[in-house]
């Protein structure tokens, strides 16, 4: 009985670490991402990229989009359309519309992608769905310059 108590007691210390050290991760990971938002508004995008990386790489959506939009427009870092489409794809894939939406654009400009206009709709689909009024606004200008073919032919792989 008393080696069964103490089992019981080593169980539940080993329980209660290992439940510390997950929080303790994730409310550093909170802290990082936010520390990183606040580097990004002021304009301070070396600090902004270094704290979004590590949380972009462990599969933070919302880091992913930051590092996009860093790529997108060289801010902290070189210009590379092709590394912010990475990015925005990573974000798009976990559902997050403003990453949908930047991937619309990217494939609508042909920037670090071939340009293509039924994938660009098939992204700004997806962000609608999801309440993005911008999108919506460029869907419409968008169908404007594709055939009824394209256009379903993005609504069918937007599903």
């Amino acid at each position: 009985m008393t080696m069964s108590k103490n089992m019981n007691k080593r169980v539940l210390t080993y329980f209660y670490i290992v439940v510390g050290f997950v929080l303790m991760l994730t409310v550093s990971g909170c802290t990082d991402y936010q520390a990183g938002e606040d580097a990004y508004n002021r304009g301070d995008y070396e600090t902004a990229f270094k704290k979004f990386l590590p949380l972009a790489e462990q599969g933070d959506a919302r880091a992913q989009v930051y590092l996009g939009l860093l790529y997108e427009k060289g801010n902290g870092v070189p210009q590379n359309d092709t590394e912010a489409v990475k990015w925005f794809r990573l974000a798009a894939d976990q559902k997050k519309a403003h990453a949908q939406s930047w991937l619309g654009y990217m494939y609508e400009n042909g920037k670090g992608v071939s340009q293509d206009y039924v994938l660009a709709l098939m992204w700004l689909n997806l962000a609608v769905a999801q309440g993005d009024a911008d999108s919506a606004k460029r869907v419409e200008k968008l169908e404007k310059e594709m055939t009824p073919e394209q256009i379903a032919e993005a609504q069918r792989l937007a599903r």
